[in-house]
């Protein structure tokens, strides 16, 4: 078969992990598309995305519109010819006019099973709804979000003290395992996507650092998803003093007689706080501009046994 010609849309790392393995696959991309570099660090110097890295080091051309509803844009991409489009965590939408570009039209790499968590976040959905199991699934895009039928899926299961982070990495490997080993069969017409039940559909949206405050007057267990679902972005937080503290890790644990947000205690074992149902106990805490600490060090720094959150 003669290799497709393919244009691969992604930004992040988890993107890097489909286009590594098309490319070593032997489908080497005639475009990157990725988002306009952004300023990074502590510098905000402007640092390129790193999907835009990969394709730079390996000669890939890279194209990096603010856009892609602009008309000169859509020409350019339509002037490639291609026979797909390959999207991975790219960031921008793709209007109807790019959609229909491509003749085996435009596949997504998503990190669910759809319909259940469409939208920007599912990773962290996932994790924060107490799922058992997610997955990732190659889509045939459409202009609904995340709506169009669906090529394959693989289930993956979600550990019990997993991060956004550990469950990031393993279903970007999942997906691009899927692409490479479908990629030519989609592109060939010789597999039919299925279209999803709508009934079952559902969203994650966007995460803003507000969602990821700990409100102590809800139940440990669903702090112990949050506080995993946000790390390591934006991070779980809660107010001491003037102070915004991150938590990187902790768990939950059986109930205390104290009213929600009271720390009852704080040592090598943790910093343990009343909920509304049970108690969190916080293993590993980060003040701003300092480095993340464990509980036991964080509270000999600090006397917060007694006081309210």
């Amino acid at each position: 078969m003669t290799s497709p010609k393919v244009i691969f849309a992604g930004t992040p790392e988890f993107a890097v992990a489909s286009l590594e393995a098309i490319v070593n696959s032997g489908v080497v991309p005639i475009a990157v598309l990725t988002q306009p570099d952004r300023p990074a660090g502590r510098g905000k110097q402007l640092a390129a995305s790193p999907a835009k890295q990969y394709a730079t080091e390996r000669g890939i051309p890279v194209k990096q519109p603010d856009t892609l509803r602009d008309d000169a844009v859509v020409a350019e991409i339509a002037a490639l010819e291609p026979d797909i489009v390959i999207v991975a965590a790219y960031g921008l939408i793709l209007p109807q006019p790019v959609l229909d570009i491509p003749r085996a039209g435009c596949l997504n790499v998503h990190a669910s099973l759809l319909p259940r968590w469409r939208g920007a976040a599912p990773i962290q959905a996932a994790i924060l709804a107490g799922d058992v199991k997610t997955g990732a699934c190659l889509m045939l895009m459409e202009a609904g979000l995340d709506s169009g039928p669906v090529f394959v899926r693989e289930s993956v299961s979600i550990g019990e003290h997993e991060t956004a982070g550990d469950l990031h990495g393993r279903l970007a490997a999942t997906g691009a395992k899927l692409l490479a080993s479908h990629l030519g069969k989609i592109v060939d017409g010789e597999m039919t996507p299925i279209q999803q039940d709508e009934d079952q559909a559902t969203y994650a949206p966007k995460i803003m650092t507000a969602d990821a405050e700990l409100d102590w007057s809800r139940a440990a267990t669903e702090l112990d998803r949050l506080v995993r679902a946000y790390n390591p972005a934006p991070g779980a937080w809660f107010m001491l003093d003037d102070a915004r503290i991150k938590c990187w890790q902790a768990q939950h644990t059986a109930g205390v007689d104290a009213p929600p947000g009271t720390v009852v205690a704080a040592g090598q074992g943790g910093i343990v706080v009343a909920c509304g149902v049970g108690a969190l106990r916080m293993e590993s805490l980060q003040r701003p501009g300092k480095r993340a600490v464990t509980a036991g060090e964080f509270s000999s720094q600090i006397d917060i046994v007694g006081l309210t959150l």
